[in-house]
């Protein structure tokens, strides 16, 4: 089973993720050739469900990015369903708790180390020795992005099975009082992240962020980080339009 994402992390490098919130296999397809190490598909914000994340999945089949998922939230039916459809990994928005957090890494993990059921339908067609090896190889990073996980934060980053944590910048700037949004300069936001990043390092996982600029992902990876989102399709697209159109009305 191939895992470009674990073998990024493995070198000691940080990785670099892609975000589908388009629901097309399409565009699916043209960011899964870019030279990222995992592709998110978003199913909490973005535009997709269930019935177009499988082809998505489908259309980037000859990718060798890792292949994760962002569920709509904590609930074990979906992010089952994902890892049946070959997602390698899951990002799980809004865990606050330890229990929350044992939650998620149960409803990923076979037994003896969860509680997933067994019948990874198109898991088992493209990844070989599926059942024996899911385990070592699946994904779960618990979104931080609310006070109340970051006061929680050495909990949450101690639960047995955890992959890493994931700050979501926005939702936890809103959650300390401030308006949304990525890429956080100084402030009580900025060190909030930085004190989750310390947390997850004293715990042996790894440290994501979801972020806009690419020099801000690069600053970020000198913090420590080991993952970091580059914006997403939608403001990518966005961006490049934008900025042609701007060019020819000037």
């Amino acid at each position: 089973m191939i895992n470009r994402l674990r073998e990024t992390w493995n070198t000691g490098k940080p990785a670099l993720n892609g975000w589908l919130a388009i629901p097309s296999t399409f565009s699916a397809e043209i960011m899964s050739h870019q030279n990222f190490d995992s592709i998110t598909i978003d199913l909490q914000h973005g535009l997709t469900d269930y019935s177009i994340a499988v082809p998505m999945m489908q259309a980037m089949s000859a990718s060798d990015a890792t292949m994760l998922c962002r569920v709509p939230w904590l609930e074990a039916g979906i992010i089952m369903k994902l890892l049946d459809a070959g997602a390698m990994g899951i990002i799980c928005p809004m865990i606050n708790s330890r229990e929350e957090a044992e939650e998620f890494v149960g409803a990923t993990l076979y037994s003896p180390d969860g509680y997933r059921s067994s019948g990874p339908v198109r898991a088992n067609i493209i990844h070989p020795d599926y059942h024996n090896s899911a385990n070592d190889q699946i994904i779960s990073l618990a979104m931080i992005e609310t006070e109340q996980a970051v006061e929680n934060a050495e909990a949450i980053c101690s639960t047995p099975g955890l992959t890493g944590i994931y700050v979501g910048p926005s939702d936890l700037a809103i959650s300390m009082g401030e308006g949304p949004g990525l890429d956080r300069g100084p402030g009580k936001v900025y060190d909030a992240i930085q004190h989750v990043l310390t947390t997850a390092k004293a715990s042996g996982i790894r440290a994501g962020l979801h972020c806009m600029d690419p020099d801000y992902i690069k600053k970020m990876y000198e913090c420590g980080f080991d993952f970091a989102s580059l914006s997403n399709d939608v403001r990518l697209l966005t961006q490049v339009v934008t900025s042609q159109i701007n060019a020819v009305r000037s």
